[in-house]
């Protein structure tokens, strides 16, 4: 919900407002590793660069030894702008942690990164699951029609 309020604020999608994160945290990507890291199409990532570009919040930059690939780069000032609102969610999370010691605030992170390459992996097997049951599932022939 506080991802979507920003988004709101900066007057783009939740859905998009993602994208931005995985841009900001992995910085300059191609369209295809975005498209990786959200399970997007590489049409829907199209549609989302072409949004953020014009919001102005990433921009295109051609790979300088090979011109044909092509780069999403954040655009510092414009990620300031909504990183400001994040302010908010580190001071929480600043005091939230005050209690625990060093060595409590090591095991809660080891879980959390734990936590999340199992979810990684969880969701490629699912992927995977599905796309073989997709395979296996028998085509079935078209039922003939009558004549009128």
């Amino acid at each position: 919900m506080f991802a979507k309020a920003v988004a709101d604020s900066a007057k783009i999608s939740a859905s998009d407002m993602d994208c931005i994160d995985f841009v900001n945290m992995e910085g300059r990507m191609t369209a295809g590793r975005l498209a990786e890291l959200t399970g997007l199409t590489s049409g829907a990532i199209t549609g989302v660069v072409d949004r953020l570009e014009k919001a102005g919040f990433v921009r295109r930059e051609r790979d300088e030894s090979d011109r044909r690939k092509v780069f999403i780069a954040p655009v510092a000032e414009r990620m300031m702008e909504i990183g400001r609102f994040y302010e908010l969610v580190r001071r929480a999370m600043r005091k939230q942690a005050e209690p625990y010691d060093d060595a409590e605030l090591e095991l809660l992170l080891r879980y959390a990164t734990e936590s999340y390459r199992s979810m990684l992996n969880a969701t490629t097997q699912l992927k995977t699951m599905i796309e073989t049951a997709q395979k296996e599932k028998p085509v079935r022939p078209a039922k003939p029609r009558r004549a009128s």
